[in-house]
């Protein structure tokens, strides 16, 4: 079954896919307030508690959970939606000019609204830009910009882009021989399992071409001590291989514009298993490794290959299967990402202590103590869906 084409003179219908691919996303982001990684430990002999736990916590350096797919999906869907937001303005007559300013305008406030939520709980501005929102903003004129030329140069853009962002950490020289790892926040422990040896060494944390960047940018900020590390290794320069996994979604977007009434299954996953590959090969022959924390060039390649496999799952589950009122849940969410953003770090305090004042422990240690977190937690995510269900029923949609 698939989507019979729209009538020529009616608006152009949502893709639903996207809606629930991105749903889905934030809905892993918000449930991180289930702590399963913390109640895992509980649980050290359970192979199931281990996969959960496992797979709602980042890796420590090289390779994927399923927690690492979320920033990777977030930022290819902002790429991919980008195409249908183009040609909605151009429909409505707006001035490159017009949009530019407007793209301007969202980037900017993209990256305040990033640095806003890091400051929350410091005694001042926190400015650090290493978080979701601060590097979509960071990268997003770029990708506007790259939009507007034809798909080979925009291809062309892309290679040059990942390929320059390479060449520029693989010269930069490695720290001596000598150096000690835990001045910049790498235990001995770490060391031993996740260091990275030989050329890859040119990747390792906390001492590469992107801290030395940070300690030098992030001290021009007013800041209450001197910046020497980021704790987890986040830096601000992954905004540049972050914009080629954006590119890697506007690209998408054209095929799925350029094909109403079917979904472009073979190009989809054509494309997703040649960047799995490259990425892969990348990987095993040590020219660069896959690197979440640092969004290394190979990180992008493969982690853009997973999405483009998740947008193709997604199409065939809706699109050809017909599951729409399955999807509808995460259709609910995927429409209001930002708002669904903002509640999972607006309202979590506040929701977990008016849960502990009015409930109390009697009813979030039913299953027992070790699992409080995951009773809250599943009241927590009700909450949040509960308003996002009365926001898309009114209409209501949190935009930028």
């Amino acid at each position: 079954m698939t989507q019979a084409p729209a009538p020529q003179n009616a608006p152009p219908q949502r893709n639903m896919a996207i809606d629930a691919y991105r749903g889905l996303v934030m809905l892993l982001m918000m449930a991180e307030v289930m702590r399963l990684s913390e109640v895992a430990l509980h649980f050290p002999h359970s192979a199931v508690w281990h996969v959960l736990g496992y797979n709602q916590s980042h890796v420590e350096w090289v390779g994927m959970s399923l927690h690492d797919t979320i920033q990777p999906s977030f930022t290819f869907l902002v790429g991919v939606a980008m195409p249908y937001s183009l040609r909605s303005r151009q429909r409505r007559g707006e001035t490159f000019p017009q949009m530019l300013v407007h793209t301007l305008w969202r980037s900017l406030v993209l990256v305040a609204l990033g640095i806003f939520l890091r400051s929350i709980h410091a005694t001042s501005t926190y400015f650090t830009f290493e978080d979701t929102l601060t590097q979509i903003g960071l990268g997003y004129t770029f990708a506007f910009l790259i939009a507007r030329l034809p798909s080979r140069w925009g291809w062309t853009a892309f290679g040059a882009i990942l390929f320059g962002y390479w060449l520029a950490w693989a010269l930069y020289p490695l720290p001596p021989a000598a150096f000690d790892y835990a001045t910049v926040g790498v235990p001995p422990d770490w060391q031993s399992s996740h260091m990275l040896h030989g050329f890859a060494a040119h990747w390792n944390k906390n001492a590469n071409l992107g801290q030395a960047f940070d300690r030098w940018f992030l001290n021009l900020f007013p800041r209450t001590e001197a910046f020497r590390y980021n704790e987890g290794s986040y830096l601000t320069l992954s905004f540049i291989p972050t914009l080629c996994t954006m590119l890697l979604g506007l690209f998408t977007g054209r095929w799925l514009i350029a094909s109403p009434g079917r979904v472009p299954f073979r190009k989809l996953l054509t494309h997703a298993a040649w960047l799995i590959a490259a990425g892969l090969l990348l990987h095993v022959l040590g020219i660069n490794p896959i690197v979440k924390r640092i969004w290394t060039p190979a990180w992008t390649l493969f982690s853009g290959g997973v999405c483009l496999l998740m947008l193709s799952a997604f199409s065939w589950l809706i699109d050809v299967q017909g599951y729409r009122k399955f999807a509808f849940p995460l259709v609910v969410v995927g429409m209001n990402s930002i708002a669904a953003y903002l509640m999972a770090h607006l309202w979590e305090e506040f929701l977990q202590g008016s849960l502990r004042t009015h409930l109390g422990t009697r009813v979030l240690d039913v299953l027992g103590t070790n699992l409080e977190p995951v009773v809250s937690g599943v009241l927590i995510l009700a909450v949040y869906f509960l308003a996002l269900l009365w926001m898309y029923r009114n209409r209501v949609f949190l935009k930028i």
